[in-house]
């Protein structure tokens, strides 16, 4: 079969000769190939530099989260108002705390009892506190952090409403 085709081929050598492409077919054929050629550089320099953007951005992303994570978020980076509002409850609860502490020794296991309760409310505060930097929904946290410190004061309020009326009581008896 080889033989055939060789034979073939020299018997025609001619015809294939006189069929041969024009110059103008060539210079066409150059054009194209150097323009696919240019083509390639573009596109891989596209490619190149919207892959470094994404790192970069990535990046950039990846280390605002860490430092948002180190970082503690405080009340007024959410909200100032309840920032204020948690300020005021605060102040007002360690003064409560502190009148509460002056009757510690004359009520011993109440004082007991009322500082369970209010280490329980102090507990929840900083598991709240915690959750904040966390949280997709920082201002509803922020809300339960104040409502948790107003809860706090009222709580004492009552407390030393009680150990009033216990002290009022006893001086009564006394008589």
């Amino acid at each position: 079969m080889n033989n055939r085709l060789e034979t073939f081929v020299k018997e025609n050598r001619k015809s294939f000769d006189a069929f041969e492409p024009s110059a103008g077919l060539w210079a066409k054929i150059e054009l194209e190939l150097d323009k696919k050629k240019k083509k390639k550089p573009v596109k891989l320099y596209l490619w190149m530099s919207a892959a470094a953007a994404i790192v970069v951005v990535f990046g950039l992303v990846w280390l605002h989260a860490g430092r948002m994570q180190n970082r503690d978020l405080e009340i007024a980076d959410v909200n100032s108002a309840y920032a204020q509002k948690e300020g005021h409850y605060a102040g007002l609860i360690t003064e409560k705390r502190d009148s509460l502490a002056i009757f510690a020794s004359a009520n011993p296991d109440l004082y007991k009892k009322f500082t369970a309760d209010l280490r329980k409310l102090d507990e929840d505060y900083e598991r709240l506190k915690a959750e904040l930097p966390t949280t997709p929904n920082q201002l509803y946290v922020v809300k339960a952090m104040v409502k948790n410190r107003e809860i706090q004061l009222q709580l004492l309020k009552q407390q030393l409403m009680i150990i009033n009326q216990v002290d009022d009581y006893k001086r009564v008896n006394q008589i």
